[in-house]
């Protein structure tokens, strides 16, 4: 009785950790997740811009050879005083222990230890451990993060310079160009997997607001690869391993990645200034699909559709209008409104892009300098927040919270609501309007959306979107 008792023990064990791993992978039963170059910015990690050279027998050994060494295994430790469970009253008694909450990946991009992974990778962890391909475990610091594109960047500190991948740039990745995928799927070390580019700026959210813009491919990635590297066959870091499609959990032929332009930015951005830079055109729309092309008797059956211009943003002093179709900003062609938040989410504000625009027939090219995020439009609840003051918010006696600036509907309470301050959403407190844009897009379209708020009069309220 005593074996078999220990038997299930171990058994169950194991079940849990292995749970543990994919829920950190996943979080849904579809769309799961594992949840640039510019002229203008700095370079502070190794870049490569060579061109990609193919032949037509592609040969990978050269560019596994040169990225599995620095691509690691980041493990995401709770550590607690006293047992949380039944079960971890059993495994640890009274004294509390350490309990692995998931693992998934990292990618090495200097030599003196700093690692781009996910944000879901180390979310929640009381401590990070880090095993490089020989076998040697380091303490990891995380330095910074960034839940909306799902990009953290932590710190080793070794004995000596590491292997590390350089960026790609990911503007250049080509349909049908081949790819692999390097990270630790099942805790299985070290593992490489090849496939090609099978769309770039997909947005998994279709939704018109929603900042998603991932490379897909179809090399096998799964639990434990989020926050492994999707290198070029030069070995050049083209993406960060982020999510999977699947009714089942595991890969079936799609799996998607930030763009390393993206998560480039982004690491420069925590390491520079402590928090992202996030520049924006400063229009409201969305993708023109074949519906908006029959009820607004357009043109064009491609680009993004202008539906209103931010007032004192980059692309009001630049001329754009309502109306207006993007077709190309720099040398990126818009087809899409994922085309134009990839592109953009990878610039910073002061930033000066060229956006050619379509407008009663005719093309228009214009310069617009990218403004920062200081307004959010909610359209699930019909309400635009701007970044508040420390001093408006000292006047309404709070310490935190965004300034309800604009009523998008008709429908909407606007003399109780504009002016008042938001302190919550979803039990969430939100401080900027990059927190309100993480809550929403964090949320599913279903749930209700209930915020708090102090309305003009002082009082606090608080109202349910279903």
């Amino acid at each position: 009785m005593k074996k078999i008792a220990t038997l299930l023990l171990v058994s169950i064990l194991g079940g849990v950790l292995t749970l543990g791993s994919y829920k950190l992978f996943f979080d849904e039963e579809t769309n799961q997740f594992l949840p640039q170059d510019s002229q203008t910015q700095n370079a502070y990690f190794p870049v490569n811009n060579s061109e990609n050279v193919y032949g037509t027998n592609a040969d990978f050994t050269e560019a596994a050879e040169k990225t599995v060494h620095a691509v690691v295994h980041v493990k995401n430790v709770a550590v607690f005083k006293q047992p949380r469970n039944m079960w971890e009253y059993y495994q640890f008694g009274n004294s509390g222990g350490r309990a692995l909450q998931g693992s998934g990946s990292g990618v090495i991009i200097t030599p003196d230890g700093y690692i781009v992974t996910n944000n879901h990778v180390i979310e929640g962890a009381s401590e990070l451990e880090v095993t490089l391909n020989n076998n040697e475990t380091y303490k990891a610091e995380v330095i910074g993060s960034d839940p909306i594109t799902d990009i953290a960047l932590i710190k080793v500190d070794a004995n000596e310079e590491l292997d590390y991948i350089p960026f790609g740039n990911s503007d250049n990745v080509k349909l049908g160009e081949w790819v692999l995928a390097v990270g630790n799927p099942f805790n299985l070390k070290s593992t490489v997997t090849a496939g090609i580019i099978s769309a770039t700026a997909r947005d998994l959210n279709a939704r018109d607001n929603s900042p998603q813009s991932f490379i897909q491919t179809d090399a096998a990635i799964n639990p434990g690869n989020s926050g492994g590297a999707l290198v070029n066959i030069n070995g050049e870091l083209i993406g960060i391993n982020t999510a999977i499609t699947s009714p089942s959990g595991s890969y079936i032929g799609y799996a998607f990645a930030v763009p390393s332009n993206n998560a480039r930015k982004i690491v420069e951005d925590i390491m520079e200034y402590g928090d992202v830079q996030q520049g924006i055109l400063g229009i409201r729309g969305g993708s023109i699909t074949p519906q908006a092309v029959k009820e607004l008797g357009l043109t064009e059956s491609q680009g993004v559709y202008v539906g209103g211009i931010s007032s004192g943003s980059g692309a009001e002093k630049a001329g754009i209008k309502e109306n207006d179709i993007i077709k190309k900003i720099d040398n990126i062609d818009i087809k899409k409104f994922s085309d134009l938040t990839g592109y953009i989410n990878s610039k910073r504000p002061g930033d000066v892009v060229k956006v050619k625009i379509v407008r009663n027939g005719s093309e228009k090219l214009v310069d617009v300098t990218l403004s920062k995020l200081e307004s959010y439009s909610i359209s699930a609840i019909g309400l635009e927040v701007a970044n508040a003051t420390s001093e408006e918010l000292e006047g309404m006696d709070a310490d935190h919270g965004v300034k309800i600036s604009r009523a998008l509907s008709e429908n909407m309470p606007a003399d109780e609501l504009v002016g008042g301050y938001i302190t919550e959403i979803n039990n969430k407190p939100v401080y900027n309007v990059r927190d309100v844009e993480e809550v929403i897009n964090g949320r599913s379209p279903s749930d209700p959306i209930v915020i708090t708020f102090i309305d003009t009069k002082g009082a606090k309220q608080r109202m349910i979107w279903r």
